[in-house]
């Protein structure tokens, strides 16, 4: 069985998109969760991961580490985990790079942060030319592919890249198109992100640097996370 590396689901957005993909695959794996620490997690981190970082999976002696190659060696031992048309599956591989590489100003001014809302002090021109190439993305595939999902009609690697920015969404009060919106709803329906995200609810720790950065692109008007003293 593959063990798959993760770090704080409260944050780790890296994390989600492999777990979610081996989850709504049905590829069984067991998970092993270290959380962040403050000062960095590096050699802690190396323990499991030859890059220091998550997420990374296990299979057997073979370490396989970065979302993407993670999800390329999924590719070699499972079927469905890019869309069975050449068109689409290239159409898939290329939107799935660009997540895993951009949207770098989306990804600093809006961290993942799951239960919480928070009002953004600022929505840059870079920021909304980010969200303007997401929406950009997601109505090409809806649209061309038929839907409900990115690709087509089954969940495929494509939505597991995108998938943590509907949490992000959820937490800033993003606006897209109406069906980006809904597409975001439909990731976050999904039973592997309502199992997600309740775990991340009731994590027993948080992560000083992560909370910091939180608080600096905006307020927080909500926390829905169980008090640490709860725990």
């Amino acid at each position: 069985m593959y063990t798959l590396y993760i770090g704080n689901k409260t944050y780790s957005s890296w994390s989600l998109r492999p777990w979610l993909l081996m989850r709504e695959l049905n590829i069984s794996f067991e998970e092993r969760l270290t959380p962040f620490e403050d000062g960095g997690s590096y050699q802690t981190f190396r323990e499991f991961s030859p890059s220091g970082l998550v997420p990374c999976l296990h299979d057997q002696d073979t370490a396989v580490w970065d979302s993407m190659a993670i999800t390329e060696y999924l590719a070699e031992h499972h079927t469905r985990v890019w869309p069975e048309s050449p068109g689409a599956r290239a159409w898939a591989r290329s939107i799935a790079a660009e997540m895993h590489a951009g949207f770098k100003t989306l990804r600093n001014q809006c961290p993942m942060a799951i239960g919480l809302k928070v009002a953004l002090a600022q929505r840059s021109a870079e920021l909304h030319r980010d969200l303007s190439r997401l929406d950009e993305i997601w109505c090409y595939g809806l649209n061309t592919f038929g839907g409900p999902f990115l690709a087509g009609n089954r969940f495929t690697a494509a939505d597991a890249f995108f998938a943590p920015v509907a949490f992000r969404i959820d937490t800033y009060g993003l606006t897209l198109s109406q069906p980006a919106n809904d597409y975001a709803r439909r990731l976050l329906s999904l039973a592997g992100m309502q199992l997600w995200a309740r775990a991340a609810l009731v994590e027993p720790y948080k992560d000083t640097r992560q909370e910091d950065q939180i608080s600096r692109v905006g307020n927080i008007i909500e926390d829905r996370r169980t008090p640490q003293a709860e725990r």
